[in-house]
């Protein structure tokens, strides 16, 4: 009688600088607690990550299965933080809607779009509905949008 292998697999999501993963927190407690060496992700991280910008935030998700193994996939960074790149600023607006923090044009909205849709989930959303979304979150930060 042979046993079935466990399909049970444990999954982390970490925002991990783009080529600076390192064994410190948060990478090293919420792999070690799991079984995983993080020294072994954060070496695959980087290597995977070294034609991105270094410390461009990069949303990760880890798949760590009960022998002990580990995958993981990358995504584009979030929204806000390249609409923010894209007009210059560090910080959104404290009070979105009365308080405007910086202009974007459609074009960086269209070129954010273009990145966002490489992500797994919305490779079949159409561009303008990213874009859609994408002019939406920039209002929810206090950019505005130049048409």
């Amino acid at each position: 009688m042979s046993k079935k292998p466990s399909s049970s697999a444990s999954i982390l999501k970490l925002l991990v600088p783009a080529q600076k993963a390192t064994p410190s927190p948060p990478i090293g407690p919420a792999l070690g607690q799991r079984g995983i060496k993080s020294i072994d992700f954060c070496k695959k991280f980087n290597e995977i990550t070294n034609n991105i910008q270094p410390l461009t935030p990069i949303p990760t998700i880890i798949s760590i299965k009960s022998d002990r193994t580990f995958s993981f996939i990358t995504k584009s960074p979030p929204t806000s933080y390249l609409l923010k790149r894209s007009c210059g600023v560090e910080k959104g607006a404290q009070k979105p809607g009365s308080e405007v923090v910086g202009t974007v044009s459609v074009k960086h909205i269209y070129e954010i779009a273009k990145i966002k849709q490489m992500d797994v989930g919305l490779q079949h959303v159409p561009l303008e509905n990213i874009c859609k979304s994408i002019i939406g979150s920039a209002k929810s930060i206090g950019i505005n949008v130049k048409y």
